[in-house]
């Protein structure tokens, strides 16, 4: 892998990615520096003069993932390195990188993670053809039908960027597919939603700088990379244009089949994607600095100047508007206006399902803690259930049906005339809505039934009365709250599909009259106002009166559940912001003592000293217990000899996704030549025909001693020591050892005796030995067989015919007869064993 990004990559592939980078970012840190003034004039005078957002009627919580974090579990990791499989225990922080360690207890110790992945510009698949089918558009190339990657499941989960290293994983079960892609999508999402909204100027100056710098190299409209933080958008932008510069450069000198060279390929974009990374995150970090130290000076200016610089302003925008808006109402009305409501229909259906699915699922939680809670536990138990309720909106698994709603999000038909490249970016901003109006529900519901239960002894009914007195008044204001934000969303998507069309159309015609305006602007004042964005301004104000007007109209419509604008609750409910003010409720320390640990609670990876409590529970399959070789394993430097290596192939994975099934079987000596590798029909003795895909046989010698004999610890010492198992013998010589020390001088010295006597009976049956036969490749990764004594014990259906002679307490031996064998079956997939 290196040779190949050494070879295609050299000095001077490097300098020119170097001096791209840094072009791109020359040429947008310009426009930022100017759209910071701006944004600092935006703020202030938002600051002085004030909005008139309508009030929230629910709690808002600060930092709700605080001590917790989303999911852990065991995954199956592809290496490109080495072409292996590998188990990895995945760690999912409230930030939502993903970090994957060697095991459980290496995480515990707060070791080193073996990689993290910051899921920004990511997408999570569950198939391999959705996997080639995204790489077939991304390089605009047939690849084949072929797979890339042999996944060791049915069950793979794959993480794609059109620039960064993939990631590929799997897991054995459905179930787990289907968890871990719910958590995945999330760590999407969350990290997708990168800039901070809370950043009243630099988030504005750089969204603003971003729209304008690529307006002018002729993109308008959204764009899908608009993803993560400023760092890696910026990358994303460096991408746009490198990425097929280099394809064209270096495809043509790739070696090998089609599938190599694609492979080999994708390792140099993701080697060219780190670099640009790294460079766009210091010259970032620069940029916002030396504005930094020019904010003091310009908020100087402004807050003496305010009222100047308003009329000034406004001036300028008066000459724009008379000489933009007949041309722009033209179109308007020509290009615009008959597909609004149309646009806005393909917005708000789902997007309203997705809302009403919210308020759905709050209800049946709370639905269910009425009823577990009248059934009896009190307190104690209302204290379990808030505590898995207080983090229902960060469960990916449980507010899945909710994003599923919204993803049906579908603008076809609309895209390629209003230039929208997809319908993700609407998407993701609803399901981010969503979760935040959830979240605000369940912390505005805690602490009304905090306050409700603060200080009274209540039973079973008197509980359920208050939970569905906070649950109705929370209800009531999670449907006004949800109106407002839908409302909300359905304005600024409207403007993100319209405005941007109107601009392209509606530049060319004014590119060279809007420079002249420039010099009505007082120099002073030159850096607060600027033409193109006074522009820009025209134009949205010249189409908002009709998206206003539409979202009006839909409002009254019963089916989207939105409250009209004349409707407006204030100070329902005086004194609730008032605890909004005091911290999250602890309902384990409150109302449970404290004592318990909570569950799915985890080492904070050093973080903190406390337990970090998970949200997403770790999945738990009924049919087959967990993962093998999960988290009790140690790392690779301190793995104990008795431990086995994590499967590496494709075959040992498989082998330990399928139950083994052993049996004993009447065979005859002609009968087990016939039992062979691979896969065999077996006839048991009910006359039908078991299918099996690895075979393993034993014979073994079976003792006519009395049962004191057969359970003597030393006899089972010296037999192992026989068969030369080293992992058995160093276990037994360890317990003899520890078994001694803790002994008197008189059991020390029964023991000798003890030993000295089996040691003679060995020597008199030295010709005796227990013969294995293991006939397959694999068959070093077989669970441990079941000792035959006990197992024919067991099987009264099996028993050797020895029971005289244990009655009788003789201590002859004799050898099984031949068609007494066991036999270990796995039935399985023969398609995988075969290959």
């Amino acid at each position: 892998m290196g040779d190949v990004i050494s070879t295609h990559l050299d000095e001077g592939k490097r300098e020119m990615i170097t001096a791209r980078t840094r072009q791109v970012t020359g040429e947008f840190g310009h426009v930022y520096e100017q759209q910071y003034a701006v944004a600092l004039f935006n703020s202030v005078r938002f600051e002085i003069e004030g909005g008139g957002a309508p009030q929230s009627q629910l709690l808002h919580r600060k930092n709700p993932l605080e001590d917790r974090s989303i999911f852990s579990g065991g995954l199956f990791q592809y290496l490109e390195e080495n072409k292996r499989w590998r188990n990895r225990f995945v760690f999912v922080a409230d930030t939502y990188n993903i970090s994957f360690y060697e095991n459980k207890m290496a995480h515990e110790r707060s070791l080193r993670p073996k990689g993290t992945i910051n899921c920004a510009g990511y997408k999570a698949l569950t198939s391999m053809e959705e996997y080639l089918e995204l790489i077939n558009t991304s390089i605009k190339a047939k690849v084949g039908s072929g797979q890339f990657v042999k996944c060791a499941t049915q069950f793979p989960l794959i993480l794609w960027h059109p620039y960064a290293r993939h990631h590929y994983f799997c897991v054995l079960t459905e179930k787990e597919q289907k968890k871990w892609h719910a958590v995945l999508q999330d760590c999407v999402r969350h990290s997708n939603n990168g800039l901070s909204e809370e950043c009243r100027v630099q988030t504005p100056a750089f969204t603003d700088a971003m729209r304008l710098h690529r307006q002018a190299q002729g993109h308008y409209g959204t764009w899908d990379m608009m993803c993560g933080g400023p760092p890696q958008i910026l990358a994303n932008l460096v991408m746009e244009t490198l990425h097929p510069e280099l394809r064209s450069l270096i495809g043509p000198r790739l070696k090998g089949k089609i599938q190599q060279r694609q492979r080999n390929w994708m390792l140099i974009s993701a080697a060219v994607y780190k670099q640009v990374l790294s460079q766009t995150q210091a010259q970032y970090e620069a940029l916002v600095q030396a504005c930094e130290v020019q904010t003091s000076r310009l908020d100087t200016v402004l807050r003496t100047d305010m009222d100047q610089i308003i009329t000034s302003k406004e001036h300028v925008s008066g000459k724009i508007r008379a000489l933009v808006l007949p041309r722009a109402g033209q179109l308007l009305r020509g290009s615009v206006q008959p597909f609004l409501s149309s646009i806005l229909e393909a917005l708000m259906e789902p997007t309203s399902r997705g809302f009403s699915e919210v308020r759905d699922v709050f209800f049946r939680e709370l639905v269910e803690v009425s009823k577990n809670t009248l059934n009896g536990g009190g307190k104690d138990k209302l204290a379990e259930h808030m505590e898995k309720i207080s983090m229902l909106a960060f469960h990916p698994v449980k507010m899945q049906s909710c994003y599923e709603k919204v993803e049906q999000l579908n603008l076809e038909g609309l895209q390629q005339r209003f230039d929208v490249s997809s319908p993700s970016v609407f998407i993701q901003r609803a399901q981010i809505l969503m979760r935040e109006q959830m979240d605000n529900a369940v912390y505005t519901f805690e602490h009304l039934l905090h306050q409700s239960l603060e200080g009274k002894v209540q039973g079973g009914e008197d509980l359920c009365k208050t939970i569905h007195c906070c649950q109705d008044r929370v209800l009531k204001k999670y449907d006004y709250d949800s109106s407002t934000v839908r409302k909300k969303f359905f304005k600024e998507a409207l403007l993100q599909i319209i405005i941007p069309y109107m601009l392209k159309q509606l530049s060319p015609s004014f590119h060279l009259d809007l420079p002249r305006f420039q010099e009505l602007i007082f120099e002073d004042f030159s850096q607060f106002i600027l033409v193109e964005n006074v522009f820009e301004e025209v134009v949205l104000q010249s189409v908002t009166k009709d998206i206003m007007m539409a979202v009006k109209e839909a409002a009254v419509q019963k089916k989207h559940n939105l409250y009209r604008d004349s409707m407006i609750l204030t100070n329902s409910d005086p004194n609730l912001h008032l605890l909004g003010e005091n911290p999250s409720v602890d309902w384990a320390t409150q109302f449970r003592g404290g004592n318990e640990e909570p569950e799915g609670a985890l080492g904070g990876g050093g973080q903190s000293s406390r337990r970090r409590r998970q949200v997403v529970s770790m999945i738990q399959l009924d049919e087959m217990g967990p993962l093998p070789y999960e988290s009790s394993q140690e790392p690779k430097e301190q793995k104990t000899p008795t431990e086995p290596d994590s499967p590496d192939s494709v075959q040992e994975i498989c082998y330990h996704s399928k139950p083994a099934v052993e049996m004993m079987v009447s065979a005859s000596e002609e009968d087990l030549a016939v039992l062979t590798n691979g896969t065999g029909t077996l006839t048991l003795e009910d006359g039908k025909e078991e299918e099996v895909t690895l075979i393993t046989t034993v014979v073994e010698e079976m003792h006519r001693k009395s049962p004191q004999w057969m359970s003597a610890p030393q006899e089972v010492n010296e037999q192992l020591v026989e068969t030369g198992s080293p992992y058995q013998e160093a276990g037994l010589q360890e317990k003899g050892e520890a078994a001694i020390e803790g002994k008197g001088e008189e059991d020390e010295a029964a023991i000798k005796n003890a030993i000295q006597e089996i040691e003679i009976a060995v020597q008199e049956e030295d010709g005796e030995r227990i013969t294995e036969c293991a006939v397959d490749s694999d068959a070093e990764l077989a669970p441990p067989l079941v000792d035959s004594r006990s197992s024919g014990h067991d099987d009264g259906g099996f028993q050797p015919p020895t029971n005289e002679a244990l009655n009788e307490g003789k201590a002859q031996r004799t050898l099984v007869d031949p068609g007494e064998v066991v036999v270990v079956l796995e039935p399985g997939d023969t398609a995988l064993h075969n290959e």
